[in-house]
């Protein structure tokens, strides 16, 4: 299972001239190896970029992308995760949804498709974080 972070998805849905082409690739090809997960954030990030927000739900599932909610693991490990960001970390650049998407991500399959990986890796201990590869 391959969680997929909003940067990925937006720059597919916005036609990014840059990234677009590359996490197109990526989406593929992680599609190939399993399943692709969204959570909620994620999703209503997407949803807030669609052409077609109505349409949001079949344009993700043609894509193989399911809709993932959190369930009180992630909550409870998002909420210690920001704890401790917000005791160690100033001037804060993330929010609280920010590790809402990691800890999904972590105890949904250890693996999450994002261009943000020093995030990630900074912050989720045994998250595997897969970048989009450069073309």
């Amino acid at each position: 299972m391959t969680a997929v972070d909003s940067t990925v998805l937006l720059d597919v849905l916005l036609d990014d001239p840059r990234y677009r082409e590359r996490s197109l690739k990526a989406l593929k090809a992680e599609r190939l190896r399993g399943g692709l997960i969204v959570c909620p954030i994620v999703w209503a990030e997407a949803s807030s970029a669609a052409r077609d927000p109505d349409d949001l739900g079949g344009l993700l599932t043609r894509a193989g992308l399911t809709y993932d909610p959190f369930d009180q693991g992630c909550a409870d490990l998002a909420g210690a995760l920001w704890r401790s960001y917000c005791r160690l970390s100033a001037p804060r650049t993330h929010i609280l949804p920010d590790f809402l998407i990691g800890a999904h991500a972590i105890r949904r399959g250890g693996r999450i498709l994002s261009r943000d990986r020093g995030f990630f890796g900074r912050y989720f201990d045994g998250l595997e974080v897969v970048e989009p590869a450069a073309l």
